[in-house]
């Protein structure tokens, strides 16, 4: 590029610098595009492939080139090229050339690339380099005839301090020096602010494109990434954290320079937007002078760049050694350290074999361009000298190329998508090393084919890899609840027809009837992410069927033994007290207003109230009559016990019922009383209607019996109202139901008795469904019963017929007791 055709006028250098976000990369972009032709070198592969994409969009791929280590798209005749510095093929002639953070001219590593770029890389009419400002010194010795513009950053950076990672404000970029870390911090945050997208300088382009769109779309509120997002990866991070301030740098382990600070911390803020740096996690706090270096973007001048013999010697081996250790005899200039290319031609020179096949100049070059492999599975040294080694021979062999059994067999080793991170991450290293192989034609037979290959195989792994970092470290559901909630009005919510309750897509939990029961949260953020969507999403239709419920009729209720009330079919509340004329009823869940909530339980208790009017009608009229004075004497005194208990062991009160008159039987029975051989009780409460809802006022005590069965009796004794509710006498050992304690009652009269006791036959037993050993124990509890000393009666404590008892007292008081007339005592 420095052969410039007679009569041209000399290209004018310009040198844009200045601390990040002041738009340097941006204006290289717009004035290559004004130009006929242009190139730009860039320092990473992933801004190179970011700024290709920018220019495809705006001038259309026919007309743009990209040229990296491992990936060239070159249509027929492209007019730009978007480059790696190193990959910058510059014996294309073009009217600009740019050259992007050009201050890496002092990179130990790399920095040679950059100087040789800086002395000789120019564009016939405009060449710009682009950097930090801390190369404006060098810039004017090395190139004397630049023009350098300096450029002031658009918005202001500021220290926050240490924060710790679960305090990180949204928007916030953590940087970390290994990948270990990086994933370390990712999981994190995943598990307490949802999830975090990962940037490393390792991935494709293609899977950092990916993960970077999860930040940028906003699908997740972090990014966590090494220093590679400092060299010019524009995303919208407002804060940049710091969990470490020392590097590996290739050779040692040491702290951060003031102005790699300056350059990570830089990437906080946007266009006009400020931004904020600071420290995180066991990081200590910034010193207070790199601090203000930062702020002030003032930091110390480079003072001299990396250089390397650029002119070979290839005549022999020990040559080129010289040529590689020549110094530049420049001041600004200083010879670079030993690079990993010449590290490995000196392993390989220490074999015999090698020095004899490498004995004329096209072998010393085949062996330099094996040395120049670049390490990209970072493998130990050995091991990469050994791939080099395999090149060379196979490149100085009788075929002069890498056979395609040889790359079948490396590319068959790398093409599988199974595995996790690191495997896949693995795998892609492998296939960047067979890109990079397959991109030198001379290297390889057919190499377009395996181009290709290696394209559609790394993009699948790249996919890959992408989904198992997504799945890894973004939690999905607790992100896009948390997206949305903090845009209410957008929020998407579907309630499916089974209830299902689905916000921005992502299942959230099941609405039955007026209550809502969320998934269960993996984390507590998750927990909290649901509950908060629960109450902003199905809060306004809980309302709304509050409302209906309040408002519709009785034929959409109904109630189950368990205590449980169906509205519309969906438990809606439970009975939790009271009794079946006053009930107390609980509404499920906790969303909605209050006083909805309360109207929908008012609603409720009075249709159960109502259902047990009719459902309950005999105890119902009992309790009224009671209540009113209407009744008077024994008769009183039987009701409350019947209102209580909803029936009676007739040898508790066979005294009273002794003493009833004709009168006060003929009311009991137009009550719908039946004094029966064993028990006092309202046939009308048998039946399921009435035996449901009275189950459902007794659903809190455990005792659950199979209605109608024989029972055997459990310790302790349920209460006589649990007992009526399922229709059933304590004799003895059993539960027995009163209906057939009564049909053993008549089967027994029509037997003949053994020495004046009754017996069942066993065609009795056979109908009632007894065995011979229960029969005889209720028939024996029963003949004990007179002898039992009568169990203390009257109402519960607490109930509201103790009250009423209470008023009522003069009526149970003991009467006279009149003749006993025929007949009296017998069943009714």
């Amino acid at each position: 590029m420095n052969d410039r055709p007679t009569g041209l006028a000399p290209s004018r250098v310009t040198a844009v610098l200045g601390p990040t976000n002041t738009g340097k990369t941006h204006l290289a972009v717009e004035r290559m595009l004004g130009h006929a032709s242009g190139m730009i070198g860039l320092p990473l592969r992933l801004l190179a492939r970011e700024i290709y994409d920018r220019i495809v969009a705006r001038m259309g791929a026919r007309s743009v080139a990209l040229v990296t280590g491992e990936e060239k798209i070159i249509p027929p005749r492209p007019h730009w090229w978007v480059c790696t510095v190193e990959a910058m093929p510059l014996e294309k002639t073009v009217e600009f050339l740019a050259v992007d953070e050009i201050q890496l001219c002092a990179d130990p590593e790399r920095g040679h690339l950059f100087t040789q770029r800086l002395l000789h890389a120019r564009g016939q009419l405009e060449t710009m380099f682009l950097g930090a400002g801390t190369m404006a010194p060098l810039v004017r010795r090395l190139v004397p005839d630049a023009e350098i513009v300096s450029r002031d950053r658009l918005s202001t950076l500021s220290y926050a301090g240490s924060k710790k990672l679960t305090r990180l404000p949204p928007r916030s970029a953590i940087v970390a020096f290994s990948a270990d870390q990086v994933y370390a911090i990712a999981e994190l945050i995943r598990r307490q602010r949802g999830g975090a997208a990962v940037v490393m300088g390792a991935l494709s382009p293609r899977t950092r494109n990916a993960q970077v769109e999860l930040f940028q779309s906003g699908e997740v509120d972090f990014l966590v990434a090494t220093d590679a997002i400092g060299m010019g990866l524009n995303m919208d991070v407002d804060h940049v954290a710091f969990a470490g301030l020392r590097k590996f740098d290739g050779r040692r382990t040491r702290w951060l320079h003031a102005h790699e600070i300056g350059q990570i911390a830089g990437r906080a803020g946007r266009h006009l937007r400020d931004g904020t740096f600071g420290v995180t996690g066991e990081c200590d706090e910034i010193d207070e002078d790199i601090v203000e270096q930062v702020v002030e973007h003032h930091f110390d001048p480079v003072l001299a760049a990396e250089w390397r013999n650029a002119r070979l010697d290839f005549d022999t081996l020990p040559d080129l050694l010289r040529s590689l250790t020549v110094a530049p005899g420049r001041d600004g200039l200083t010879l670079s350290g030993e690079s990993l290319d010449e590290t490995v031609l000196r392993r390989l020179m220490q074999d015999e074999a090698i020095t004899r096949v490498a004995g004329s100049r096209g072998a010393v070059m085949r062996l330099w361009e094996a040395c120049q492999l670049p390490d990209f599975q970072k493998t130990t040294l050995d091991e990469h000298a050994r791939l080099s080694l395999t090149v060379f021979k196979a490149l100085t062999g009788k075929g002069g190329r890498l056979t395609e059994d040889w790359f079948a067999a490396r590319f068959d080793q790398a093409d599988r998508d199974d595995g996790q991170i690191d495997q896949l991450s693995a795998r892609l290293a492998a296939v960047r090393t067979l890109t990079y192989i397959a991109n030198r034609p001379d290297w390889l037979h057919n190499p377009k084919h395996w181009r290709e290959r290696a394209r559609v195989l790394e993009e699948r792994l790249s996919d890959v890899l992408h989904e198992r970092l997504t799945a890894r470290f973004v939690d999905r559901r607790t992100t896009a609840l948390m997206r949305a909630l903090n845009v209410r009005e957008d929020m998407a919510t579907e309630i499916e027809g089974d209830g299902q309750v689905v916000v921005e897509g992502q299942a959230v939990g099941r609405l039955t009837g007026v209550a809502f029961a969320p998934e269960r949260g993996a984390t507590g953020l998750e927990d909290r992410a649901l509950r908060a969507a629960a109450r902003h999403a199905v809060g306004p239709e809980i309302a709304r069927r509050l409302g209906r419920l309040a408002a519709d009729e009785d034929t959409v209720f109904s109630v189950l033994p368990d205590g449980a009330v169906l509205w519309r079919g969906e438990i809606a509340a439970r009975i939790t007290g009271g009794d079946p004329f006053n009930p107390r009823v609980s509404l499920l869940g906790d969303l909605g207003p209050a006083p909805a909530r309360e109207r929908g339980v008012r609603r409720i208790e009075a249709w159960l109230a109502a259902e047990a009017g009719r459902a309950l009608r005999p105890l119902k009229r009992l309790r009224d009559l009671t209540a009113s004075g209407s009744l008077k004497g024994l008769p009183q005194g039987l009701a409350f016990r019947l209102i209580e208990a909803g029936g009676i062991d007739r040898h508790m009160v066979q005294a009273d019922l002794a003493a009833l008159s004709q009168v006060e039987r003929r009311t009991l029975k137009a009550m719908a009383v039946r004094v029966g051989a064993h028990s006092v009780w309202m046939p009308a409460l048998l039946k399921p209607r009435a035996q449901g809802l009275m189950q459902a006022h007794v659903a809190d005590q455990p005792f659950r019996p199979i209605p109608g069965a024989l029972v055997a009796a459990p310790d302790p004794l349920p209460g006589p109202r649990a007992l009526s509710a399922f229709g059933l006498r304590a004799v003895g050992p059993w539960l027995v139901p009163v209906e057939a304690l009564e049909r053993m009652a008549e089967l027994a009269r029509a037997e003949k008795a053994d020495r004046g006791r009754p017996v069942l036959s066993d065609a009795a037993l056979t109908e009632l469904g007894w065995s011979a050993d229960q029969g005889r124990a209720i028939l024996n509890a029963l003949r004990r019963a007179p002898d039992r000393k009568p169990a203390k009666t009257g109402p519960v404590k607490d109930s509201p017929f103790a009250a009423l008892a209470v008023l009522n007292a003069p009526a149970l008081a003991p009467v006279r007791r009149r003749r006993r007339r025929k007949g009296a005592g017998r069943p009714e």
